[in-house]
Parts: C-alpha cells; structure tokens; sequence
C-alpha cells in the first residue's frame, strides 16, 4: 500500500486548508472511509473533523481505542519546488499533517479488510490543530461520549529524528501555550518635539527586552518556561514618532505555578516600564492549549507497540520534554492515552517553508496503528 498511500499524502500536500475550513480534505478522508467499507463514517465533528469506525472480527470485550491524525495546513508560503507542492499560495503543509492523515488513512483501509482485532476503532480526523483548538471541538462535540471511546492515541512525525525511530514519555510531554498581548499607549508628536509627547516605541522596546528575565529571574531554576515575542508593531518612517504599539508572543510551561508567575511579571513589568516613560500598558493573556500529558499504561503500551514494530534499539521510551505545544492535549484530558514522534528524518523543520512530510515514513506508522489496535483490542482466541 506504500505508493498508494504516497499519492494520498501528495495530493493531500498539493491542496492544503487551514483551520475549521477544510471542505475538500474532508471530503477526501470521508470518501476513503466509505470506499474502505467503515462501518460508520461521520463527518461534521467539531465542525469539520471526520470520525470512521470500524468494529474488529468480534466484540466481544466491548472495548473502543481511538486513533487520531491532524488535517489542517500552515498559512505559510512553500519553497520545496517539489512536483506536487502546494497549488495554493501562501498555504503548505508544513508540519507533516498530509502524512498524519495519510498514515492513518491507509491503516483505516488495512483494518477494516483484515478486522483482526475483538472490539472498535475510532479512526478521528482533526481539523484546526495549528492554534485553534480543533480537538477541543471534537470533545465539546461529544466524540468520546458519543463512540464510547475509552483510550486515545496519536502520532507527530519529528525532524531531525531518524526514519524507523520512534520516541515518548510518561507524563508531561509537551508544553502548554498561552498567547499574549501588550498595547503600550503614549501620544503622538513631532519627531522634532520629542518633549511634547510620548514615545510608544521606547517602552515597547524595554518591555520586550526586559520580559526575558522573567524565566532567568522568576521561574525555578528546574522548571520549564519560555516567553517569546512574533510581532512588534507601531508607527511608520516619517517625521511624528509613535503614540501606540504592541507586542505579541506566546508563553509556555508545565507546571501551572510557573504560568502563574510568567502572567502575572508580564503585567508587573510591562506596567512599570510603561508607567516610567509616561506611557501605559494594557496586557491580554489568554491560555491555548494545556500540558500534553501521556498516561503511563498507555504510554507503555505504545512503547510496547513500537518495539516490536521498529525494534527496542529504535524506540526512545524516555524522551526529552518537548516546549512545543499539541492540542491532542484536550483529548488526553478526556481520556487516558498517549502522542508519540515519528522520526522523518533529517528534513527542514516544522512550520519551516522549505518543510516536507518524508514518505519513507509511511510503513513504520501505519504498521505502528495497526499492530496497537491488535494488541490493545487482541481477539479472544488468538
């Protein structure tokens, strides 16, 4: 199935959609379930997500696992000059969501003609991972209450990791974000009156220099944290200098106590930096997403799983802590399970334009989904 599922991921690559708007992948994914033989294909889940269920020779446990893949692309501009790069301008997928999709797919195809498993797979088809919280939609949308899902799991393929390796950890895993926002009032004036106003940007500029402390200074030394900044915006090149500006960046962390201090210094020092130019600072924190936490039993059993599909010497069971950030963290919340990496080998990196999904990734997932299912739903007589 290896070509097959190639040209899935190739053409899933070439006509990417970004969030909840994805009329023609899902289309995509819930055609290639009906076309496999699920046994029930519902589309429309957390507005546009795709579920697929599949029920194994028996049923005798009554057991239900789900399996999860992301859909949507990156509002960013592809540089690959691949065959089938993305048709679409400044849209590409760029962080392997066509391959997770793609994986899953060709394991759906696979279990539903060989169904050697006693129980029910639930094949989830995410949309909005990048930043919008999709999975939160799906659950508010009652999948697990809905399917009766008891165990969750996922994948994310990880450059820089080598094709055939396979990495995990219990308990925290990847960090939780929050977005935050800093306006910095002045007022406006003549560049050649400086006295007359004042100037937005300077305060901007020590507040976005200063918040860097805030980890070195105010998180323990053994805890996690990592403030960053994506915008700087105010003013024009002309000759009146800048009566408002604003800071834009994401916090992240583990422990809550350390979000905590990190929300309440960025409005500490964000007012008091603003204040002693003469200026004002309104700050905006709004939480993401929450810690990915894996489940221990089901962190080993896909630890278990990988083994035997790609080797003990090719699966880390102890991997670092990840300061990225995966909205599968709301499912985990849900329910007991487990997100692991997928090693692709060394390509460009995620969210990077010049990024692509490496198909010889493809065997070593599939194979992964379907030996989990078949372990954690094993038949009765086998």
């Amino acid at each position: 199935m290896h070509d097959e599922i190639i040209a899935w991921r190739r053409d899933l690559h070439a006509n990417p959609e970004l969030g909840y708007e994805l009329p023609r992948t899902a289309s995509f994914v819930a055609d290639k379930l009906r076309v496999f033989g699920c046994d029930q294909v519902t589309e429309a889940i957390g507005r546009s997500g795709v579920v697929g269920v599949i029920h194994g020779r028996n049923d005798v446990s009554g057991k239900v696992i789900g399996l999860r893949a992301d859909m949507d692309a990156l509002p960013i501009q592809e540089t690959t000059g691949l065959p089938y790069a993305s048709t679409i301008e400044g849209r590409m997928h760029a962080c392997g969501h066509d391959g997770h999709t793609a994986m899953l797919l060709g394991a759906a195809k696979a279990l539903a003609e060989t169904r050697n498993f006693d129980g029910t797979t639930v094949a989830i088809f995410q949309p909005a991972e990048e930043g919008q919280g999709g999975a939160k939609a799906m659950c508010d949308d009652g999948l697990m209450t809905r399917w009766g899902i008891e165990r969750v799991f996922a994948l994310h393929n990880e450059p820089g990791l080598d094709v055939g390796r396979f990495a995990t950890r219990t308990g925290p895993f990847g960090a939780a974000v929050a977005s935050f926002k800093i306006t910095i009032d002045g007022r406006s004036a003549h560049a050649a009156s400086p006295h007359a106003g004042v100037d937005a940007l300077l305060p901007a500029a020590n507040i976005l220099i200063a918040l860097q402390t805030i980890i070195a200074r105010n998180v323990h030394p053994l805890k996690s944290g990592v403030i960053s900044f994506g915008s700087f915006q105010g003013g024009n090149p002309g000759s009146t200098f800048v009566g408002s500006s604003e800071l834009r960046g994401l916090a992240r962390w583990f422990e809550p106590e350390v979000r905590d201090i990190m929300a309440r210094r960025i409005v500490d020092i964000s007012e008091g930096i603003a204040s002693s130019y003469g200026a004002t600072a309104t700050v905006t924190f709004r939480n993401l997403y929450p810690a990915v936490v894996n489940h221990p039993a089901e962190t080993a059993l896909a630890v278990e799983v990988a083994c035997r599909v790609m080797g003990e010497d090719a699966v880390d069971p102890s991997h670092s802590q990840l300061m990225g950030s995966e909205d599968f963290a709301f499912m985990l919340e849900q329910r007991p399970g487990n997100i692991a990496l997928l090693g692709n080998g060394s390509t460009a990196g995620l969210h990077d334009p010049n990024y692509d999904f490496n198909d010889a990734a493809i065997p070593y997932g599939m194979a992964y989904w379907m030996r989990l299912v078949e372990t954690a739903l094993p038949l009765q007589n086998s």
